[in-house]
């Protein structure tokens, strides 16, 4: 990402299921069946002409050509507000 010059990300821990479809583990002589994997959430704003360029950061990135490698949504943001500076729009989003 950096070195595509994408320096404003949002990360969170997330759990979810896919293709994967978990695993079975024992836990105190019981087996537990785990549907509900570690993941990440990566959100990121950019303007229109930065959207490919952002995409393809991301595909470089994180491809490994395994189940697992996640989905890019690419969604319109109707509106931002730059709070300290009250900025909106492509200000805003810098």
């Amino acid at each position: 990402m950096y070195e595509a010059e994408i320096f404003k990300i949002s990360v969170t821990n997330a759990m979810g299921c896919g293709q994967q479809k978990g695993y079975t583990e024992t836990y105190r002589g019981a087996d537990v069946e785990v549907t509900l994997l570690k993941k990440i959430r990566i959100e990121i704003a950019v303007t229109e002409e930065y959207v490919k360029k952002t995409t393809d950061a991301i595909i470089k990135g994180a491809k490994s050509g395994n189940i697992g490698d996640g989905k890019i949504f690419i969604t319109n943001i109707e509106e931002c507000i730059r709070i300290r500076t009250e900025e909106t729009g492509r200000e805003a989003i810098g």
